[in-house]
């Protein structure tokens, strides 16, 4: 795409993001609440998004994640004792139940939680009917068979978190990469808490005038983007439409853009090109992402690809290990308390704020939404949702 054609969708956005980088870096004390959604593709090929790796070479990138991150991770915990985990969104399209089946093994170890992504209209517009066919086969498969996702006391349908791949949420990339004007509506309809989808990139036509924010849609859900104009969280509200929309930062980088004489700008992926720094974690507390009324609750919601083998250095090699360990030995003279969530747990913790919940926001993890594993372990027989004794998790 040539700049004139991206001009138009950065002057959506450029004036806020810049004004934002002018904020100052919040200043303790202060709760840091992180989130690392991991688009999770095993077969991605980084030579071309539309094709994949042999499924052995899938299997052994699976393999070697699951051995090797637990052990770079494991000595740094947060404030409540967790360590840096993944929320591993799965590309529905990709399902291979012994792959899904591993994930899941690794996640139910405590090292993270699954949900669902989703790439659709790649070649063409995709339908809403196959839209809505492919999140509730995958669903009940993660629910039924992998016992991942989660579930609202007293009822028994999963709910989850989701990921639009190519981040064209609900068409909002003019027909690219989705073609289902009502996405958002059937999103709500099969279970979806909460969307985790955006920032994009800053030319990214996708990309909502709305940023640094946590907020309900307000426009309606069967239309196209509803997700540009919201009603953003606050004390003493309860959401009452979903799913709820959870952004990372978006900031401009004031410096970085007069020294390359061009818009830089954060937003909150982990590449190799942006590896985790300190630096970026300025900016990060500059998107001053929160539920209003509940400033000292900062939401920091990052993205990556771990399974992108040019990726490995920034989400398990030195710099990413470098980073943790100036985030966690650094955070009591910066007047931090770390917290590392899920995606569930962050959303948690967001209706928790909501609610006028305060003191330690680790506390309200499982809130309202509760992992289908560990829900079930918790309850006698009787009480367990249907979906749970189905599967034969037993207390």
């Amino acid at each position: 795409m040539g700049f004139k054609k991206k001009l138009p969708y950065a002057r959506r956005v450029l004036p806020t993001i810049t004004r934002h980088g002018l904020r100052p870096v919040a200043s303790g004390p202060v709760h840091l609440i992180f989130c690392l959604a991991d688009h999770f593709e095993p077969a991605f090929d980084p030579t071309s998004g539309y094709k994949r790796v042999p499924r052995p070479e899938q299997v052994r990138r699976e393999e070697a994640w699951f051995r090797e991150y637990p052990k770079v991770i494991d000595r740094l915990r947060d404030h409540d004792g967790r360590p840096l985990v993944h929320t591993y969104f799965y590309p529905a399209e990709q399902y291979d139940e012994e792959l899904v089946e591993m994930l899941a093994a690794h996640c139910h170890a405590g090292w993270g939680e699954t949900e669902i992504h989703l790439h659709h209209g790649m070649h063409e517009p995709d339908t809403a009917e196959n839209t809505q066919r492919q999140l509730v086969e995958f669903r009940d498969q993660l629910a039924l068979r992998h016992r991942c996702l989660s579930v609202v006391d007293g009822s028994p349908e999963p709910r989850y978190a989701f990921v639009h791949g190519n981040f064209a949420l609900a068409n909002a990339a003019g027909g690219l990469f989705c073609g289902v004007d009502s996405e958002m509506q059937i999103l709500s309809g099969t279970g979806c808490y909460a969307d985790l989808t955006m920032p994009t990139a800053l030319w990214h036509p996708a990309q909502t005038a709305k940023v640094n924010s946590v907020y309900e849609c307000v426009l309606p859900l069967d239309q196209t983007a509803p997700q540009r104009k919201g009603l953003d969280l606050a004390v003493g509200r309860a959401p009452k439409t979903w799913p709820l929309i959870v952004q990372g930062p978006l900031v401009t980088d004031l410096v970085g853009s007069l020294r390359s004489a061009k818009p830089v700008v954060e937003n909150g992926g982990v590449t190799g090109f942006a590896p985790m720094s300190t630096r970026r974690l300025a900016f990060w507390k500059k998107a001053q992402i929160h539920v209003a009324g509940r400033p000292d609750w900062l939401f920091i919601k990052l993205h990556c690809h771990s399974m992108d083998p040019t990726q490995r250095e920034a989400v398990i090699g030195g710099a990413f290990r470098s980073f943790l360990d100036q985030l966690v030995t650094g955070a009591p003279s910066r007047k931090e308390t770390l917290h590392f969530v899920t995606a569930r747990e962050m959303v948690n913790i967001l209706l928790a704020a909501c609610d006028g919940r305060d003191g330690n926001p680790g506390e309200y993890r499982d809130y309202r939404f509760k992992r289908i594993a560990v829900s079930a372990s918790a309850m006698p027989e009787q009480s367990r949702p249907l979906l749970q004794r189905e599967v034969g998790v037993k207390g």
